[in-house]
């Protein structure tokens, strides 16, 4: 068995008096892509805000790579190696694909170089010259996943990275997602798509009202569909 990176224990969150997380139990190993499914507004999103420290307030042990970060300011969780990348992007419109690429500050060693990034997406190799404003969605979420990859992080939270992506370029981001993988990046994906998760992710765990109520392997899944077409109301 693979060493536990992401261990989550009765992680409870707040927005100002408005109680989201009411439990959060859950673990990623070393090397897994694992995913949170579940409706809008379950709390998947908040689940990374929190874990990245960027939820003021916050209850429960959260370690990662053997620190509990509970404590930690975002910018102290950012440098110990785990990376978010939200659903709204966050590239920056006015700025080249190249100049995004370099803006984001190296927070420990062994980040991908600028090479190996455009090996990757060598949509981006070709767009380098374009600024955010000129690039379709399928290539602003390349730069956001892209982006964060030269950081130096081992452990990367993808936000809904296929949401209103045409299905060739979400078949492109699931070959992405496994060839991190086969890096050995640790991945923790929040998805509505579950066919799209079935493709990529090794393990699922279903979020309802603020908490885990179930987790399935990937290995099983098909066994578990009319249970999880349940829990997602599909």
């Amino acid at each position: 068995m693979a060493e536990t990176l992401l261990a989550v224990a009765d992680l409870n969150a707040w927005y100002g008096e408005s109680h989201v997380l009411h439990g959060m139990n859950f673990s990623v190993a070393q090397g897994e892509v694992v995913t949170l499914l579940g409706r809008n507004g379950v709390g998947k999103t908040s689940t990374m805000r929190a874990l990245m420290g960027l939820i003021a307030k916050r209850r429960g042990s959260v370690r990662f790579a053997g620190t509990d970060t509970i404590a930690l300011p975002a910018n102290r969780i950012a440098r110990l190696g785990l990376a978010y990348c939200p659903e709204e992007r966050g590239i920056f419109a006015s700025l080249t694909v190249a100049e995004n690429m370099v803006l984001p500050p190296v927070v420990k060693p062994g980040g991908l170089s600028l090479a190996e990034v455009y090996d990757l997406f060598p949509r981006l190799s070709e767009r380098a010259s374009s600024q955010g404003t000129k690039l379709s969605g399928g290539e602003q979420q390349m730069l956001a996943i892209a982006r964060i990859l030269r950081t130096g992080a081992t452990m990367l939270l993808l936000d809904e990275p296929t949401e209103g992506l045409a299905p060739v370029i979400v078949q492109h981001i699931g070959a992405i997602i496994r060839q991190l993988k086969a890096r050995g990046f640790t991945i923790l994906l929040v998805e509505q798509n579950f066919h799209f998760a079935a493709t990529v992710a090794d393990r699922h765990y279903v979020v309802e009202h603020g908490r885990v109520v179930d987790m399935i392997p990937n290995t099983e899944l098909s066994a578990n569909m009319e249970k999880l077409k349940g829990y997602l109301g599909v």
